[in-house]
């Protein structure tokens, strides 16, 4: 890690012990990195032990409150950390289960240390595994955010970013859960703040199609859907319109 870094890397982190060892190393390998948070949102396994022993700092939840609530924890973390500083550090988010692929995250980083951007979001390559979450849950994300910005994002539910403080600061609080990605795009566009997405070879592990996966899918619509319809008075409506029994579509095979 570099010792007078302005990078903090935040992971969120639900049993990821097999993963989570090689994802840390390979963040404090990064330029600029000088702190890696890991929050452990309430594993049943050893994914805090694994991460404090490859040389992250670990807040552990106990019990899982969901991805938006881990990201608050690890900045709150950060900010206090940063007390003392002449100025505080620019927040990379990354998922636990990246593995060794997060040291070819430093794109992510540079025009947000440039002062080009206030919010990167990575760009998958074409060929890597497709993001989670299925075409439609995709759909959902990238259409909303179009018709309340105009902005045409590639991979809305990325959730590799690297973000200024200020721009986290503004998004507060997140929205909740699988939804955090979809509104932290549109808020801060809302906001006239910059937003790019940067092609970087990330890879982490792809979603699976077992029933766990189509339940992770169905929360995943759920939560964008929420973040939409308090930013949309459309959705709000076609929202209220359904029954209270009503599930999000089943993706395809």
């Amino acid at each position: 890690m570099d010792s007078a870094g302005d990078i903090a890397v935040i992971i969120p982190a639900k049993d990821e012990a097999d993963r989570v060892t090689a994802t840390v190393s390979a963040a404090r390998s990064l330029p600029g990195v000088d702190l890696v948070v890991v929050v452990d949102d309430g594993s049943d396994d050893a994914t805090g032990e694994a991460a404090r022993a490859a040389g992250a700092r670990v807040i552990r939840h106990s019990r899982n409150k969901g991805k938006a609530a881990a990201m608050e924890s690890g900045a709150e973390a950060v900010r206090l950390l940063d007390e003392g500083r002449d100025r505080p550090r620019h927040l990379l988010f990354l998922d636990a289960d990246l593995g060794e692929s997060a040291k070819a995250a430093a794109p992510l980083i540079e025009p947000v240390r440039a002062g080009e951007a206030d919010m990167t979001i990575a760009l998958f390559p074409a060929d890597r595994p497709k993001l989670g979450g299925h075409g439609f849950v995709v759909r959902l994300s990238r259409d909303g955010i179009r018709r309340a910005t105009g902005w045409e994002a590639a991979q809305p539910l990325n959730g590799q970013r690297c973000l200024t403080r200020a721009a986290f600061d503004a998004a507060l609080p997140l929205a909740h859960g699988f939804g955090v990605e979809t509104a932290l795009t549109i808020d801060l566009l809302r906001k006239g703040m910059r937003v790019q997405e940067v092609e970087v070879p990330l890879s982490h592990r792809a979603t699976g199609t077992d029933w766990r996966a189509q339940a992770h899918r169905a929360r995943q619509f759920r939560d964008v859907a929420l973040a939409l319809a308090t930013r949309e008075p459309t959705v709000a409506r076609n929202l209220a319109k359904l029954k209270p029994s009503a599930k999000p579509p089943h993706p395809t095979p």
